[in-house]
C-alpha cells in the first residue's frame, strides 16, 4: 500500500477522502486554489499547496499545477475525488508517466465511456440495452432537428461530453428545439470544452436507476445493488436512496447483471456507476430499462451504498490502485436496511433557486457521534452522528447563536434507532464561493426500512441552520414528508410537477410569535441597561412602569406583521424576561434569557444580526424579520423593471435587444454563474428599455443587467 496520497479536489469529498487515508495510516496531501486558502479540507491534510487562482481553470483544472504539486510533495498517489479532473484521461495517463499511482478508471475505460454517442455504441455491440435516439456526427443545427422530429417529442438533448446534470434541455415540441439546442451547446462547451451533442427520446415517466459497480486489475467485477436518483431538479439528483423503491428480485438481477457487464465491456478497474433510464409507468420492469450513462469515478452518492452494503468505497479504491483483488466476492455482499441521502445546496428556493454565496456566519448541522457500527464498516467519526430518540414532549435541543450561544447537540430522531452520516467541507465563519458548486452538505441517514429512513432524514434536514447564506433544507424537508414521496410514486419530473408547494414556505405563526419576542426580549435588555440599540432606536419603547402593552410591527419579504407584546419586568438586569405575544387572534408565552427564547415551552432557534433584524430558523427555513420595510438586493426583477444580477458571472446571451417586445416569463439575459447559466426574464409583458451588457462581458452581483418598460 502506499503510504501517501494527493486528493485532486476540494470541499467535502476531499474531506471524505482524507478520512479513510487517516484511518488507514496514509499521509494526505490537499491542493488549494486561492480562493479555498482557509477551507476545511486545507486544515484536514497533512500538507497542503497552492496550485493557483480562484478560478477551477487556472488551479483545480489546471492538470500541470497538480502534478507539481504531487511531485513536490512526494506525493505516491493521486485520488481526483469526482468532477474536475476525475474522468479526465489525459490526466490520468499523465499521473501514471510521473510514475505516481492513479486511484481512478484505466485511461481507455474513461475514453470509452466519456462520450456518451461512442459508450452507447459500444454498450449495444455489448449486448446492454439502450434508449433510441440519434449520436450521428452531423451537428448541423437543420439535421438534430430533423433527428428529433423522427424521433418524436419530446426529446432530450445531451452533450455528448457532459455530466452532473450539466448539457441537458428538454424540448416538448419542435418550435422550442433550436433555442434550446444553442442554450445546450453553450453550457456544454462552457463547462466540458465540447458542444457536440446527442439526441434521445424523452421518457415520460422516468426514473434514474443506477448500480454500483467495482472491478480489480485481475479482470474480477462485482456490483453493489442499486441505487435511486429519480429526485432531481434541471437533471441534478437532490435525494438519492438505495435500494430502489419497488425494485424486486429479478428485476434487480437484470439491471445488476447488464451493469457487471457494461463495466467488463471497457476492462473496468475501481468505483463506477452505471446509469439507466427506467420507465416508470408501470412500475420497475427488466424489459422498460435502458443504459443511459457510466461516470467512471466515485459518484456523490457513494454513501447511500456504504450504508446498505457496509463497505468503505474509498478503502477499496485505495486497494484496487494498489492492485489488490476485489476485498469481497459477489456472494458476499450483502445489502441490510435502507438509506437515503440528501444534498444541502446554499440555494435560495424561495428566488428561484439561485445560487447563495457569501460568508457563513451560522452554519449548525446535527452534531457527529459514533455509530453503532454495523452498515458503516471502516467509515469514521466525525463523518457520521447517531440520531437517537427523543420524548416528544421535550423541546429539540438545536443551538441558537444568540449570544452566549451554547453548543449544537444531536437532533431527534422519529424513527428508531437510525444512524445519520454528514460529509461537509465547509464549517462556520467559511465562505461559499462563486466559483464552484454550491452543495455545501451531504445528510445520509440508514433505517431499518424506507419509512423510517426518509422520516429521519426529514428531521435531520429539519434541524439545520444557516444564515445569511440561503439553503434548501426547508425544500428538502418538504420533498420528503411529500405524500407522493412517501408512496415512493417519484420520477425524475415530481419536483417540477410540485415545485410550487416545495419551494416556497411561509413561517408558522409561533415562529413569527418568536421573532416579535425577540424583538422585545432584546429591547428589554438594552432598556434595562439603559442603552440604546438597534432594537430600541426608532422601533417602539417599553413602558418601565405598570403592565405595558406595546405593538410591535416588523416585515418579511415585504409583508407588514404587527403584533403586541405584554410583560412583567422587574427592576434591574433579570436573569429572564417573560412575554405575552398576541398575534392573529393567538396568545403565546415567551420566555428569553441572553441565551434562549422559549415560545409556549419549546425553545426556538435563531441568529441575531446585531442591526435590528431577527433571524428565525423553522423545520430548515430560516426566516428574516426586519423592523423597517427593506428594498430587494440581487433578487432578480425589480418592481420598476431593472433585472439585477444575482451574483457576480458572465453574461452568455441576449436573446432580446434594446426596443423589442417581451411578454412575462421571456428571456432577457442568461447569466453564467456558479457553473450554471441563470435566465433573467421580463417581470410583466412590455418593452426593452436597456440591454445594459454584451455577450463575455462579467458582471457584479446586483449589477442591472437590463430594463423592461411595461406596456401599459
Amino acid at each position: 500500500m502506499f503510504k501517501s496520497v494527493l486528493v485532486a479536489n476540494r470541499g467535502e469529498i476531499a474531506c471524505r477522502v482524507f478520512r479513510t487515508a487517516r484511518r488507514m495510516g496514509i499521509r494526505t496531501i490537499a491542493v488549494y486554489s486561492e480562493a479555498d486558502a482557509k477551507a476545511l479540507h486545507v486544515r484536514e491534510a497533512d500538507e497542503a499547496v497552492l496550485i493557483g487562482p480562484a478560478a477551477a481553470r487556472e488551479s483545480y483544472l489546471d492538470a500541470g499545477k497538480v502534478l507539481a504539486a504531487a511531485k513536490a510533495t512526494g506525493a505516491e498517489a493521486i485520488h481526483p475525488g469526482y468532477g474536475f479532473l476525475s474522468e479526465n484521461a489525459d490526466f490520468a495517463e499523465a499521473v501514471m508517466a510521473a510514475g505516481i499511482i492513479w486511484i481512478g478508471a484505466p485511461p481507455a475505460a474513461i475514453r470509452a465511456m466519456g462520450l456518451k454517442d461512442a459508450a452507447k455504441t459500444l454498450m449495444i455491440a455489448a449486448g446492454v440495452p439502450v434508449t433510441p435516439g440519434y449520436m450521428g456526427e452531423d451537428q448541423s443545427p437543420d439535421r438534430l432537428k430533423a433527428e428529433a422530429d423522427v424521433i418524436g417529442y419530446p426529446v432530450l438533448i445531451k452533450a455528448v461530453a457532459g455530466g452532473g446534470g450539466k448539457g441537458m434541455r428538454r424540448v416538448d415540441a419542435a418550435d422550442a428545439f433550436l433555442d434550446a439546442l444553442a442554450s445546450c451547446q453553450r453550457e456544454a462547451a462552457s463547462s466540458f470544452g465540447d458542444d457536440r451533442v446527442l439526441i434521445e427520446k424523452y421518457i415520460l415517466s422516468p426514473r434514474h436507476i443506477e448500480v454500483q459497480v467495482f472491478g480489480d486489475a485481475h479482470g474480477e467485477v462485482v456490483h453493489l445493488f442499486e441505487r435511486d436518483c429519480s429526485l432531481q431538479r434541471r437533471h441534478q439528483k437532490v435525494i438519492e436512496e438505495a435500494p430502489a423503491p419497488g425494485m424486486d428480485d429479478a428485476t434487480r438481477a437484470a439491471v445488476t447483471a447488464a451493469a457487471v457487464k457494461a463495466a467488463k465491456a471497457v476492462n473496468y478497474v475501481g468505483a463506477g456507476t452505471i446509469e439507466f433510464i427506467a420507465d416508470g409507468t408501470e412500475g420497475l420492469r427488466a424489459d422498460r430499462i435502458w443504459f443511459m450513462e457510466m461516470n467512471t469515478r466515485l459518484q456523490v452518492e457513494h454513501p447511500v451504498t456504504e450504508a446498505i452494503t457496509g463497505v468503505d468505497l474509498v478503502e477499496w479504491q485505495f486497494r484496487a490502485a494498489a492492485g489488490e483483488p476485489v476485498p469481497l466476492k459477489q456472494a458476499d455482499i450483502a445489502m441490510t436496511g435502507w438509506a437515503m441521502e440528501a444534498r444541502l445546496y446554499a440555494e435560495d428556493p424561495a428566488n428561484g433557486f439561485l445560487p447563495s454565496i457569501g460568508k457563513l456566519e451560522h452554519f449548525v448541522l446535527p452534531e457527529p457521534s459514533p455509530l453503532r457500527g454495523e452498515g458503516w464498516v471502516g467509515v469514521e467519526a466525525p463523518l457520521l452522528v447517531e440520531v437517537r430518540e427523543t420524548p416528544a414532549e421535550s423541546p429539540r435541543p438545536t443551538r441558537s447563536s444568540l449570544p452566549p450561544p451554547h453548543p449544537p447537540t444531536p437532533s431527534p430522531s422519529r424513527g428508531r434507532g437510525a444512524s445519520l452520516r454528514i460529509d461537509t467541507g465547509v464549517e462556520e465563519g467559511g465562505e461559499v464561493s462563486q466559483f464552484y458548486d454550491p452543495m455545501i452538505a451531504k445528510l445520509i441517514v440508514h433505517a431499518d426500512t424506507r419509512e423510517e429512513a426518509a422520516e429521519d432524514l426529514a428531521d435531520a434536514c429539519a434541524s439545520v441552520e444557516v444564515w445569511p447564506v440561503r439553503t434548501n433544507a426547508g425544500f428538502l424537508v418538504r420533498c420528503l414528508e411529500h405524500p407522493r414521496f412517501v408512496a415512493g410514486d417519484v420520477d425524475t419530473g415530481f419536483i417540477g410537477a410540485e415545485e410550487a408547494s416545495l419551494a416556497a414556505a411561509r413561517p408558522s405563526t409561533k415562529t413569527t410569535a418568536a421573532a416579535l419576542a425577540t424583538v422585545g426580549l432584546r429591547a428589554d435588555e438594552a432598556l434595562r441597561a439603559n442603552e440604546l440599540s438597534p432594537w430600541t432606536d426608532g422601533l417602539f419603547a417599553f413602558r418601565m412602569n405598570g403592565e405595558p402593552h406595546t405593538p410591535v410591527v416588523l416585515y418579511r419579504n415585504g409583508e407588514r406583521v404587527e403584533g403586541l407584546l405584554s410583560g412583567d419586568y422587574r427592576g434591574g438586569v433579570p436573569r429572564h424576561s417573560t412575554f405575552d405575544v398576541h398575534l392573529e387572534g393567538e396568545a403565546y408565552q415567551a420566555i428569553g434569557t441572553p441565551a434562549y427564547v422559549f415560545v409556549d415551552g419549546e425553545q426556538v432557534s435563531g441568529a441575531d444580526t446585531g442591526d435590528g433584524r431577527v433571524v428565525v430558523f423553522e423545520e430548515g427555513d430560516a426566516f428574516e424579520f426586519s423592523p423597517r420595510l427593506r428594498g430587494g438586493s440581487g433578487s432578480g426583477p425589480a418592481s420598476d423593471g431593472s433585472l439585477r444580477a444575482p451574483m457576480p458571472g458572465k453574461i452568455v446571451a441576449t436573446p432580446v435587444k434594446a426596443g423589442e417586445t417581451v411578454t412575462r416569463g421571456q428571456p432577457v439575459v442568461v447569466l453564467e454563474a456558479m457553473k450554471m447559466e441563470h435566465a433573467l426574464v421580463a417581470p410583466f409583458d412590455g418593452v426593452v428599455g436597456e440591454v445594459a451588457f454584451a455577450v463575455g462581458d462579467q458582471v457584479a452581483a446586483d449589477a442591472v443587467l437590463a430594463t423592461v418598460e411595461g406596456s401599459d
